[in-house]
Order: C-alpha cells, then structure tokens, then sequence
C-alpha cells in the first residue's frame, strides 16, 4: 500500500501536464490586430498668418472710399474664413509712386526688415510705376522698343527684390501681383499699351519661376472687356469693386496653392515641438 500511493501521485500528475499541454494546443494564439487611425488633419489646430505687403499705390490702396488699404481688408476677410486660419495679421507698406528701384531699397530698412523677418507671405504690387516712367520720358515719341529695353532692368530690380526678400527670411513665400492697363477702357486705340502690360508680366512670371515658394496672379484680365467701371475717378487706380476683384483672385491662388503649404508646415513644426 505504501508503494502504490506514489504512483497513484506520478500518475495524476502526469495527465495533469498532458491535460495542460492538449490546452495549448487547442487553444492557438489570439493574433491582435493593430488599429489604424486616421491621420490628423493640417488645419486641425488653425494658425495665425503674418502677411507683408509691399510695393506701389494699389498696396497702399489709392482710390479705396474706405481708405482701409484696397484689397486687403477683402482679403483678410476671405482668409480668415478658411478653417486652417485663426487670424491674419497685415503689414501694408504700400508707397503711391513706389518703383522697383525704391522698393528694393525699402526692403532692406529698419523699418520693414523685422517685419521681413517674422512673414509668413509677402505680397508684392510692382512694375507699374516702373511702365509710367517711361511713357513720362517718351510721351512725345513713344515706341514700343522703349519699353522693350527697359523691360531686362524690370527683370534685374524685381530680381534684387525676391533676393532681398529671401535673404531676411527663406521661408517666406512670395506672391507677385501682376499689372494691368488702366487706359484700356478709356484709349482703347492705343494698342501698343497692352502689348507692353503683357510683355512686362510675361517677366514678371519668368522671375517668379526662378524661385520656390513664389506664385505669380494676373489682373491683367479683369480689367479688360468689362461693361463694369472697376476704376476710381482718376481712370487709373482701382476703385472698390476692383480691389475686391483682385482680392478674390489673390484669395484663389493662395487657397489653392499656398495656404495648404503654410498650414502643414506649421502643423509639422508644432509637432517636433512637442
């Protein structure tokens, strides 16, 4: 009797082990299946937008009634409405008169360059004074060629400026508002005007080509073949329903093309932050 109750022990223990193994092999591994989420969208957190804007009268607004800055009021409303964007602030250095030579110039002082420094997006308006210059110089004898030579110093200058530009601050992106011809609706007999506009944003494009970042947004068009008086009583600058136009043209490209760029980067900026 007493051999036999260590055995009877070896014994149930053994079907225990072989009970425990059959489990095991009964029971195969749960395979847990990773979840995948959805990745969070770039506007999820709306940022705030520090634009520049710079160049000659239709930044600083000239013929705008309200005297608010021409079409930025309307384009700031248009972006603020856009749900990656919590707030734009704008910077206008617009100067009636202003030429590329002088813009270049501005650029580089104390005044704007901690602006520069800190934009998000410059917006430029330029050239227009540059082709008044020389229809002063030549009003006598104008020929088209005038135009055409001084179109390669047109090249050069706003050049320098997208340097400039570049050189406070290589993350800023650049937009290029193109010119148009105010005396189109008014001397329409004088064709050689809109070959030059067109000659002169034609360079203005070539230039913006040459740097990332940068768009170009033509004008040219909504001023011509429109029964809509879109000019202030001096038939040359915009009037409110211009400058809300160029807004609204402004305001596609930059949906389309910048404002998704500038969201995520700051989104991913954000991120490696934390």
């Amino acid at each position: 009797m007493k051999k036999v109750f260590p055995l009877l022990i070896l014994s149930m223990m053994f079907l225990c082990s072989c009970s425990q193994s059959n489990s095991w092999v009964l029971h195969s591994e749960k395979k847990v299946a990773a979840q995948v989420f959805e990745p969070i969208p770039a506007d999820f957190i709306p940022r705030k937008l520090t634009i520049l804007s710079a160049g000659d009268s239709l930044t600083q607004g000239v013929g705008d009634s309200t005297e608010q800055g021409g079409y930025l009021p309307y384009l700031k409303t248009m972006l603020e409405k856009d749900k990656g964007i919590q707030e734009v602030d704008f910077y206008n250095y617009g100067v009636k008169g202003n030429r590329t030579t002088q813009l270049s110039k501005r650029l580089k002082s104390p005044e704007m360059k901690p602006i520069l420094k800190q934009s998000d997006l410059v917006i430029l308006t330029i050239g227009g004074n540059d082709i008044m210059k020389i229809l002063k110089e030549n009003i006598s004898d104008l020929q088209v060629s005038d135009f055409l030579k001084e179109k390669e110093n047109y090249r050069k200058h706003l050049s320098q400026i997208f340097d400039a530009i570049l050189n406070e601050n290589p993350n800023a992106y650049i937009v290029l508002v193109g010119v148009y011809n105010p005396f189109s609706k008014w001397f329409s007999e004088i064709e050689e005007m809109d070959q030059v506009v067109s000659e002169w944003n034609s360079t203005g494009h070539s230039v913006v080509n040459q740097y990332s970042n940068s768009y170009f947004v033509a004008i040219e068009d909504l001023f011509l073949g429109t029964e809509e008086n879109l000019l202030y009583t001096d038939n040359f600058h915009p009037n409110d329903k211009g400058y809300e136009l160029i807004a609204k043209r402004l305001n596609t490209t930059l949906g389309k093309q910048v404002l998704p760029d500038l969201v995520n980067r700051a989104y991913t900026v954000s991120t490696e932050e934390n």
